[in-house]
């Protein structure tokens, strides 16, 4: 391993956890409607527990309500208890085959509680992403320590790296910012 694979291996790594970062970030709910909230929902279909977008097709009738349409006749009632009984605090109704979910308006007090929520994963995100410069500085040092790269070499890995991270750290700022004000918007 040489000082240009320690970088672009601590690079590659950031960008996962930051990607990592929004997809966490989708699953937070706001006052509007994604059929990413649904994906953490698991329905039981043939004794085996598959997420709904395999056994029906979800889709936005507008801003605020998600549709889920079920492929087979008999999971419209597995579907709807299944939501009903998540986490989310949302209440489905079913129309015929069509299952519509309604998302309810946040309460000041709810909004409050999803920016801590924000905040914590971002945090979250940040220490993953100061672990990894501290690997790449490790690594670093494990060459100095073989002498495979002069103390000057080392030293330019680790501005590089904190260059890296510090750019890494401001771009998931950025998210956490972004979304709480998605949050707080009214």
């Amino acid at each position: 391993m040489n000082i240009a694979e320690i970088k672009k291996t601590a690079e590659q790594k950031m960008q996962k956890s930051v990607e990592a970062f929004k997809h966490e970030l989708t699953k937070i709910r706001t006052g509007r409607a994604h059929t990413g909230l649904l994906d953490q929902v698991h329905v039981e279909y043939y004794g085996s527990m598959v997420p709904i977008s395999q056994v029906a097709n979800v889709t936005l009738l507008d801003a605020r309500t998600i549709s889920v349409q079920p492929w087979e006749k008999g999971m419209g009632a597995k579907i709807e208890k299944a939501i009903r009984e998540s986490d989310l605090g949302l209440n489905p109704a079913a129309q015929g085959d069509l299952i519509r979910v309604p998302m309810p308006p946040l309460t000041e007090e709810r909004r409050k509680e999803l920016t801590k929520v924000v905040r914590h994963a971002g945090e979250e995100a940040r220490v993953a992403v100061r672990n990894l410069r501290r690997e790449a500085n490790e690594q670093a040092k494990k060459l100095l320590k073989e002498k495979l790269i002069s103390e000057d070499d080392e030293r330019r890995c680790q501005d590089d790296v904190q260059k890296l991270t510090d750019r890494t750290i401001a771009e998931i700022d950025k998210l956490v910012a972004a979304k709480e004000a998605e949050i707080l918007a009214v």
